[in-house]
């Protein structure tokens, strides 16, 4: 399976949401980060097919998928941000109801169901109103429903928004699992959710893809462009003011401030053993920013 993106874009009215986007996808995570704006809703409502394109084309296997139709969509699974389900239902009725939907009936359906509400710890309360489930509960139930009908196209938005700690390692270890076989594209604000199990990281930003690679590749671009600064909780907004930062850690020996930056101040310690993906969407996102507005004086 591979899904080829040339020069995709996507204006309303003055307002341009996507611009030519550009991307070659096969079996793996591929992570999408990017601030609120950034477009990545845009580029999912293309990829599933919702919304109509301004310009480029959406390659399946090297067919374009408008002309693909049906076809293609049955073999593309979403989750979507925002949880729309019956609350009447049971998560059993809901999912019948969803595999109905997709054309998968009779013991196939059966079958996937109950593997699918085991896979995502839901099974003991199968026969519950999801209007009475958490909020977490909810999200599970609507990656179930994502994997109906064994797609090959994964589609994911915020999935693990809402689960405590030992549910997102659970659904994190899945999806790994899952990327062996399939396309996903694991939308999220999460960075320590796919920094272990993507392939390759896809950071955007005002609609354009700002800079792909492997986790391990783009850590190493940012070698030398990350350090800490000892500070006291009175000096922190000073010092935010005056440099790109992002964390605050208290460590043993007091508070450190995480700082990124094409050049580091003298009083920084530059960090060359534990950069993470942080510090890389804080250098391609937010950095470029903080530059040009210390550049103007504002």
């Amino acid at each position: 399976m591979r899904i080829e993106i040339h020069n995709l874009s996507k204006q309303y009215g003055d307002k341009i949401a996507l611009q030519q986007f550009n991307i070659k996808l096969e079996e793996g995570v591929y992570a999408l980060l990017g601030p609120n704006g950034a477009g990545k809703s845009t580029l999912i409502n293309l990829l599933t097919d919702s919304i109509c394109r301004s310009q480029g084309e959406i390659l399946c296997d090297g067919k374009e998928i408008l002309s693909l139709g049906k076809e293609y969509r049955r073999m593309v699974g979403y989750m979507p941000q925002q949880q729309r389900m019956y609350d009447n239902y049971t998560a059993v009725e809901f999912l019948k109801y969803m595999a109905a939907i997709k054309g998968i009936h009779g013991k196939t359906a059966r079958g996937q169901i109950e593997h699918l509400l085991k896979v995502v710890n839901l099974w003991d309360v199968k026969k519950k109103k999801i209007g009475g489930y958490s909020g977490g509960m909810k999200q599970r139930v609507m990656l179930a429903q994502a994997l109906l009908g064994n797609p090959k196209i994964l589609i994911l938005d915020e999935p693990t928004a809402g689960l405590d700690p030992s549910e997102r390692i659970n659904i994190r270890n899945y999806i790994a699992q899952l990327s062996e076989e399939m396309i996903i594209l694991f939308a999220t604000h999460v960075v320590s959710d796919i920094e272990c199990i993507a392939r390759e990281v896809l950071l955007m930003k005002q609609g354009q893809l700002v800079k792909t690679g492997s986790p391990i590749e783009l850590i190493a671009s940012v070698q030398g462009k990350v350090g800490e600064i000892d500070c006291e909780l009175e000096q922190l907004e000073e010092l935010q003011k005056k440099y790109c930062s992002g964390n605050v850690s208290q460590r043993l020996d007091g508070l450190k401030l995480r700082i990124v930056g094409d050049t580091l101040p003298d009083k920084a310690k530059k960090i060359t053993d534990h950069i993470d993906l942080e510090d890389v969407y804080m250098y391609y996102i937010n950095y470029p920013d903080f530059a040009t507005k210390m550049i103007n004086g504002d």
